[in-house]
């Protein structure tokens, strides 16, 4: 008999990878044996493929089949090509169309009653599929509905693999098997509730969470306990404008590998995590022995990632989110290959100003020294690529009194967001950028009008001269200041938004 070809995938991060599965029959001692660099659960289908095909109902010969996933270099992780091995060695056995064989790609895992279990990753996985050409793919029933969510992917869901056999033309009995059941959609952590108008007597805060939904800015907020620092975090998605079809994509993908299903449709609202101070550098950026899924800056891709009590997070955890901040990418480096994981988020850190939370006050009991030691935590490289730095003071009642009932509402914050960051788009035509905090320096400096010893300029200038600040802290006031210039619908940021942005940035009123 001829060697017979299908095709499954390999994911590594988010990147999917055609494999092509080959079988071959040969006169020999019974076995299946499996070569092109498995891991052991891909090793441990050879007797997984044998008995689910004798307990569904389509057994395979007595004879020895070698099953080849090539390339062979490319690491090779899980139980997800149990389908396309099954098929692949059928199909060499004689009992199924070749040609049928070849044109689709098979993805799923075997039990060994013979029914389809559904994995994780699909989504990912059949939008490699898709890109790389092939448009007709062949899942678990459980798996389907995700699957169908990548445009152009033709999806066939099977109950069994019997049932996938009979569809390749296989003449064997029909029996009707159960779908083994998918777990329930796991719907993302809700967008946090809450309207922007419920916050009192913090206007400085409020402008804030505004310039950092128009520019994609992080930010820092430090204050007492009560201050409203949870609160103000937890409005900022609302502030967000709703993802396009490419950005909800990414974000589903990233949260099927993870595990969390994203079910019959697409969610266009931006992802929120806030991760607990307990949690590993491995949780944060993401990980794994085998199998190596997103962390939490991965799943907030194109969201906000929130961590409150920021110092409480081991500094070395804290400084692992360093050169995502800046590359908008995750890489995470194994022995043999190297996963990647989008992560465009914004940062926002919630710290008080010393342990006991009550710094400046008679009831303090931290020694300066404790003071220090606390905030010494965010390292100052980490903070330097923080936008906007914040001090929250407590809420007095002349204040609250002040803003209770007119503050901005969430609705209408978006609308004043959504146009500053048309406006923003409009100037970036023609870039890969999308908002001001994505602006390198060079260009900002350059094409994008703001020149250093400009008018607008000199008090930032004569900063960077003294060293308060460094040239990147530089760079991120002038890219606040064209946020702001873009919420007050200027052409160009004056010497007040660009001292406004200094406010933000140290703190320092101008």
């Amino acid at each position: 008999m001829p060697v017979a070809r299908t095709a499954s995938v390999a994911l590594l991060g988010l990147t999917g990878s055609i494999v092509e599965v080959e079988a071959d029959l040969s006169a020999q001692l019974p076995g299946v044996v499996i070569i092109g660099l498995p891991d052991a659960a891909l090793g441990e289908a050879r007797d997984r493929v044998r008995s689910a095909a004798s307990n569904a109902g389509c057994p395979l010969p007595s004879r020895r089949l070698t099953v080849n996933l090539s390339p062979a270099a490319l690491p090779k992780h899980g139980s997800g090509f149990d389908l396309a091995i099954a098929i692949a060695c059928l199909a060499a056995a004689g009992e199924l169309s070749t040609e049928s064989v070849a044109r689709v790609v098979h993805l799923g895992e075997l039990g060994l009653d013979g029914r389809l279990r559904p994995i994780d990753g699909i989504l990912p996985a059949v939008l490699a599929a898709v890109r790389a050409g092939h448009d007709l793919v062949m899942v678990p029933s459980a798996n389907a509905e995700e699957a169908s969510l990548v445009p152009g992917a033709r999806v066939v869901g099977v109950a069994s693999l019997l049932d996938a056999a009979i569809w390749h033309g296989g003449a064997f009995e029909p029996r009707v098997s159960d779908p083994v059941p998918g777990q329930s959609p796991v719907e993302d952590a809700p967008e946090p509730t809450g309207d922007l108008a419920e916050v009192a007597g913090n206007s400085d805060a409020v402008e804030a969470m505004l310039v950092a939904a128009s520019g994609g800015h992080h930010v820092s907020m430090l204050g007492p306990p009560g201050a409203g620092k949870t609160m103000l975090a937890s409005r900022l998605p609302g502030l967000l404008p709703d993802l396009d079809a490419d950005e909800a994509l990414e974000v589903a993908s990233i949260h099927s590998l993870a595990g969390r299903r994203p079910g019959g449709q697409l969610s266009f609202r931006p992802p929120y995590e806030a991760p607990h101070h307990t949690a590993t550098a491995a949780a944060i950026v993401g990980g794994g022995s085998r199998l190596i899924r997103p962390g939490a800056a991965a799943r907030a891709t194109h969201g906000v990632l929130f961590l409150d009590e920021a110092p409480e997070f081991p500094r070395a955890v804290l400084d692992v989110l360093r050169q995502p901040i800046e590359s908008g990418t995750i890489s995470i480096h194994r022995a043999n290959a190297v996963a990647t994981f989008p992560a465009r988020f914004q940062l926002v850190l919630a710290a008080n100003p010393c342990p006991c939370g009550n710094s400046g006050t008679a009831e303090c009991t931290c020694a300066p020294i404790v003071q220090r030691r606390y905030l010494a935590r965010l390292s100052g490289p980490l903070l330097d690529r923080v936008d906007l730095q914040l001090r929250v003071p407590r809420v007095t009642v002349a204040a609250m009194r002040m803003t209770d009932g007119g503050g901005v509402s969430t609705a209408q914050g978006r609308v004043m967001v959504s146009a500053a960051r048309a406006a923003a788009a409009e100037r970036l035509r023609g870039t890969p950028w999308r908002t001001n905090a994505e602006m390198p320096g060079p260009w900002l400096r350059g094409a994008g009008r703001l020149h250093p010893g400009s008018r607008a300029t000199t008090t930032l200038d004569r900063l960077l001269e003294r060293g308060g600040i460094t040239m990147r802290g530089y760079d991120r006031i002038l890219k606040v200041a064209w946020t702001l210039a873009d919420l007050a619908g200027t052409a160009a940021p004056n010497a007040e938004h660009v001292g406004r942005a200094m406010f933000f940035k140290t703190g320092v009123a101008t």
